[in-house]
């Protein structure tokens, strides 16, 4: 037995220190394997099914390698959770002094520079942001981490917190007057010098991203990284190592510039009028996009006389501008910054415009704020496997959902990995006696106009047999509209919808409410944890297929054809089997939870694919009749 599967065990330090831990096989066995790989090297993808304890799992044989560890999360409150709940547990119970440190991005930290020369200006401009102003100068006298969720009494959403923090492009670095202060600093310092690491994917392929061009800081040192929520990696890393530019870089390039300009003293003639200019021009590129929120390829954008016309207006306005920025780039650092940002906004928008078709594929998102332009390699497997490919490293991949059914490719291949160990463990929760899979009978083609009707017509016995203490989780924003105006009136209980409020503030509101009702599409499908009765439903409208007529995946499917294979089905329906299962593991969450998850898109019996999901679901009584629903929640009702 390994040293982790001890500690882990019946009679190991955590079961001693831990109220209510309980040893767990599946767990141990976990730590065990994590163990050989973390001392070792090599890559192991774990699917671990909730309640299995995998976070302990990793932390254990983690905290006591005497290695330099990263444990990288999907969120930053789950790095929270694990840094200030989950570690400490563990630590103590071990009585290990390991150093652990947090490192978020440089967003989530206090700038003391542009908090002294922007804050003030801008309250003093725009009253609505006065206060906040006011309240942070008081915290930055008091803070040790100058972390920003600290400050608790002020909204995410806030418009104080872009002006107070910093970018890639607007840090100083040494140069800075506040660089002795600076929280960011300091937190990387922390991070360089821990034993332990706790990041985020984003903050894991940024620091990648640098490594690549010689500057990253946190992988070099390490000897061993786990990924937590690993399923989100393929699509942050295609964020990653492609090239994105939006309109707010241009708009916050031409307000520094301004301000500058301002704060100079004797404006620089002809500054203000390129400024515009520049601005003028990208909003001829937003209008070319349509008047709607829209996403589309590239492609579509250079059939249009107008977009290429603004696209030329836009390279003039900007050499314009480089042109007199060189000219006074010594009267001041922020003037000399602000000549190197135009120049990388003009080489990316020229990269992504131009950018191979047969390699990479570039779209744009519109919305009423702006626009993104955007390119990704078709393939992010073989970029990032060589990273993979070190024997003496050891990688880690967990998650409740990598897998389809007992096979690993599909998650393999998009992450480039070039030889892996793997395993899952089912979740040890008695679904077969606390849950029903409801798959209601006579349900139309989701495809055809009739769907939207019979999904209510479906739902609403089912929430009213529950008593609200729903999720009912859409695969479109389309959808959820189209519910929320009938169940308004067909409902009966409190309905909660997303964008309605901010995700965290709609949770707590839905735990502390009685029969509560809650609509969401994707954030909620996955890293929502709702315990007790207060969720005893989960009702999914449609198989989540993504969309073809999203220019990355129709173009991510036509890559996977020209390798000879069912672009269908080996690209959409896995990645639509692991989303499904994510939605599905919002039902039950404990070991006394009890639950109904009805799935009302008919090809779950009608199509062959439809054995791949329900295979991939837990092992759930099927029901067909509402009567059976009624039964299971009158028999809670009796019971509690």
């Amino acid at each position: 037995m390994s040293k982790s599967s001890e500690i882990l065990g019946a009679d190991g330090p955590l079961a001693d220190s831990m109220p209510g831990f309980r040893p767990r096989e599946a767990q141990q066995e976990m730590a065990a394997h994590i163990e050989t790989i973390v001392n070792d090297g090599g890559v192991f993808v774990a699917e671990s099914g909730t309640g299995t304890g995998k976070t302990f799992a990793y932390l254990v044989p983690a905290l006591m390698s005497g290695k330099r560890v990263i444990v990288s999360t999907g969120t930053r409150h789950l790095q929270d959770q694990l840094f200030h709940r989950d570690v400490p547990a563990v630590m103590t119970a071990l009585g290990t002094d390991s150093t652990v440190a947090l490192l978020k991005g440089r967003s989530n930290y206090l700038c003391l520079q542009r908090l002294d020369t922007r804050a003030e200006a801008m309250a003093a401009r725009d009253e609505t942001v006065a206060n906040d102003v006011a309240i942070v100068q008081e915290w930055s006298a008091t803070t040790a981490s100058g972390e920003i969720a600290e400050l608790g009494v002020i909204s995410e959403e806030s418009r104080i917190w872009p002006l107070v923090t910093s970018t890639p492009d607007n840090c100083l670095g040494g140069n800075c007057e506040f660089f002795k202060d600076c929280f960011v600093a300091k937190a990387r310092k922390e991070a360089l010098e821990a034993d332990v690491l706790v990041i985020n994917h984003h903050l894991f392929f940024a620091d990648l991203m640098l490594r690549e061009d010689g500057f990253g800081q946190l992988l070099p040192g390490a000897q061993a990284v786990i990924f937590d929520e690993a399923h989100q990696l393929p699509d942050i890393a295609t964020n990653f190592l492609g090239l994105a530019l939006t309109s707010a870089q241009f708009q916050t390039l031409g307000d520094e510039v301004n301000e500058e300009n301002i704060a100079q003293g004797s404006p620089v003639s002809g500054l203000r009028n390129e400024v515009d200019a520049l601005g003028t021009s990208v909003k001829k590129l937003r209008l070319v996009m349509g008047s709607r929120n829209q996403r589309g390829p590239v492609e579509e954008l250079e059939k249009n006389p107008e977009w290429r016309s603004a696209l030329e207006d836009t390279g003039v306005s900007l050499d314009a501008l480089i042109e007199t920025l060189d000219a006074v780039a010594d009267m001041s650092e922020v003037f000399g910054q602000c000549l190197d940002r135009a120049g990388e906004i003009k080489e990316r928008l020229i990269e992504i415009t131009e950018r191979d078709r047969d390699t990479h594929v570039r779209w744009y998102d519109a919305t009423t704020r702006g626009f993104r332009l955007q390119s990704a390699p078709l393939d992010i497997g073989s970029e990032l496997g060589k990273h993979f490919d070190n024997e003496a490293m050891g990688w880690v991949f967990t998650s409740a959902t990598l897998a389809v059914g007992d096979d690993f490719d599909h998650f393999a291949g998009l992450m480039g990995l070039p030889r892996y160990e793997s395993a899952r463990w089912d979740s040890p929760f008695a679904y077969e006696k606390n849950a029903l899979l409801y798959l209601p009978e006579g349900m139309p083609d989701p495809r055809s106009d009739s769907y939207d009707e019979a999904l209510i017509e479906a739902v609403v016995p089912v929430l009213e047999s529950s008593r609200g203490r729903a999720f009912v989780l859409f695969t479109s924003y389309r959808a959820l509209r189209a519910a929320r105006s009938v169940l308004e009136k067909r409902l009966k209980f409190e309905l909660l919808v997303q964008g309605d409020a901010p995700r965290n503030e709609l949770l707590e509101r839905f735990r502390s409410g009685n029969d509560v009702v809650l609509l969401g599409t994707s954030s909620f499908w996955e890293g929502v944890d709702v315990r007790g009765e207060a969720l005893s439903c989960v009702i999914i409208d449609k198989l989540p297929f993504e969309s073809v007529q999203d220019p990355l995946v129709r173009a991510r499917m036509t890559h996977v054809e020209t390798t000879g294979r069912n672009p269908f089905m080996h690209y959409q329906v896995p990645r639509a089997v692991m989303t499904l299962k994510q939605g599905a593991g919002r039902l039950i969450r404990d070991e006394d939870d009890r639950g109904v998850l009805m799935i009302c898109d008919p090809r779950l019996t009608s199509k062959g694919y439809g054995r791949q999901f329900l295979k991939n679901l837990p092992p759930m009584p099927v029901v067909r009749d509402i009567d059976r629903v009624r039964s299971h929640f009158l028999q809670d009702e009796s019971a509690s």
